[in-house]
C-alpha cells in the first residue's frame, strides 16, 4: 500500500515494557511516506520505569515521527472536527485503556482522539497489551470486538503458562492491520498463539 498523502494518528499507551516493540512500527509508517501524528497518555509523558525514561520516550518518538505530541485533551478535541487521521492506531494498548475506550470514558489525550475517531466514522486498529485480556477486561474486548469501525492487530497468549489471562498483540503486525482496516476489513487471523512468535 502507498502510504503517501495518508495521516497516521498512533496513539500510546503506558504498556512500557512493549514501547521498544514499537518504536520500528511507526517507523515503517514514516519510512512508507505516511505523516504520522503521535499521541500519547499522561503514563507515557510522566512515568519512568526500568523500561526506560519519560522524557527518552518523547524525544523518540518526536525525532522518528518529525512532530509535536498530542498530550492534552484540548490538543486531541480537534482531531473530530478537522478530520486529519485516515486511520488512528493505539499501540500499545492498556487494559485500563481498553476498559474505559469499550465504556465510553474519556479522560485521556488517547482516549479523545479514539472519541474524535469514531465519530469521523473512520478506522480505529487497537494493539492491545494487558495482563487481565482474559479476565475480567474480556468483556471490554468483546463489546469493541462488535464495534463498528474498530479493528484488531492479531493478538494471544504471550505468556500462558505463567500468565494466562495476559493478552498481547503481534506488534509487527500493525501497518498490515491498519492497511486492511482501511478497506474496511480485519486482518485475519486475529486470534493467534502469540507466545509462538
Amino acid at each position: 500500500m502507498n502510504w503517501a498523502g495518508k495521516t497516521v494518528g498512533f496513539a500510546l499507551t503506558g504498556s512500557h515494557c512493549t514501547l521498544e516493540e514499537i518504536m520500528p512500527q511507526i517507523q515503517r509508517f514514516v519510512d512508507s511516506g505516511a505523516n504520522v501524528i503521535p499521541i500519547v497518555s499522561y503514563s507515557i509523558m510522566t512515568t519512568d520505569t526500568r523500561f526506560g525514561n519519560a522524557v527518552d520516550w518523547v524525544a523518540q518518538i518526536k525525532t522518528i515521527t518529525g512532530n509535536e505530541l498530542i498530550s492534552s485533551i484540548p490538543e486531541a478535541e480537534p482531531l473530530g472536527p478537522s478530520k486529519l487521521l485516515d486511520v488512528m492506531v493505539i499501540a500499545p494498548c492498556t487494559g485500563n485503556t481498553t476498559s474505559k475506550l469499550a465504556n465510553a470514558m474519556t479522560e485521556s489525550p488517547v482516549l479523545m482522539a479514539a472519541k474524535a475517531q469514531m465519530r469521523n466514522g473512520r478506522p480505529l486498529v487497537l494493539a492491545i497489551s494487558t495482563n487481565d485480556g482474559l479476565g475480567l477486561n474480556s468483556t471490554n474486548i468483546a463489546k469493541l470486538l462488535i464495534t463498528k469501525n474498530i479493528y484488531f492487530v492479531p493478538f494471544g497468549q504471550d505468556a500462558p503458562h505463567v500468565k494466562a489471562n495476559s493478552l498481547v498483540a503481534r506488534m509487527d503486525l500493525v501497518m498490515e492491520t491498519c492497511e486492511a482496516a482501511l478497506e474496511g476489513k480485519q486482518l485475519q487471523p486475529m486470534l493467534i498463539e502469540r507466545y509462538n512468535y
